[in-house]
């Protein structure tokens, strides 16, 4: 009997540690596409900047 226990005990420790690692991936990964979103932002704004309104002429 104690022997299942353990197993039980060991699975939900494996299982949690296999959640941690795809929790720091994921967060790895997010931290990764804001850095090209906010280059893209950076880009898209300053190419704003350079356009010139039209004349109303």
């Amino acid at each position: 009997m104690p022997w299942t226990l353990m197993a039980a005990v060991g699975l939900a420790t494996a299982g949690l540690l296999v959640l941690g690692v795809l929790v720091v991936r994921l967060w790895v990964d997010v931290r990764a596409l804001a850095v090209q979103v906010d280059g893209a932002a950076r880009a898209l704004a300053a190419a704003g900047e350079q356009l010139v309104p039209p004349s109303s002429e």
